[in-house]
């Protein structure tokens, strides 16, 4: 049986459009990005691990392929387009983890991203 979690559309789109439409923000971001690549991704790795899962996404969920709100929608007609998305499609979809994700050390994909004369890393004290 493969692993599945339930996740909601707003979660979902906001991988697939590339738009921020997570009803929880950049919480829902983290939460099904982490999720899909088995691993606490900082604020760096996320476009990575956007380009690997929306594919992913939309094989899982094909329904999904032209599901993108108009440009230009204010606050009012956004959640209404998001309220009939969720009609059509659901609430939440179940998504199962990227099968070829590779765990990568945060700090080593920073200093691969922008130089390791860049990255700083802070030593926290003992009792923290």
């Amino acid at each position: 049986m493969t692993e599945r979690r339930a996740f909601a559309l707003s979660d979902v789109l906001s991988v697939t459009t590339g738009k921020l439409l997570s009803s929880r923000h950049m919480d829902g971001i983290y939460d099904i990005l982490s999720y899909m690549t088995g691993q606490t991704l900082f604020t760096h790795q996320l476009g990575d691990a956007c380009d690997k899962a929306k594919p992913a996404l939309l094989e899982q969920h094909p329904q999904l392929v032209d599901v993108c709100p108009p440009d230009g929608l204010d606050q009012h007609d956004l959640l209404a387009w998001l309220t009939e998305a969720e009609r059509v499609h659901g609430e939440n979809l179940d998504v199962q983890p990227l099968a070829d994700w590779q765990h990568r050390d945060p700090i080593e994909d920073a200093c691969d991203k922008v130089g390791a004369d860049k990255v700083y890393v802070v030593p926290l004290p003992p009792d923290a």
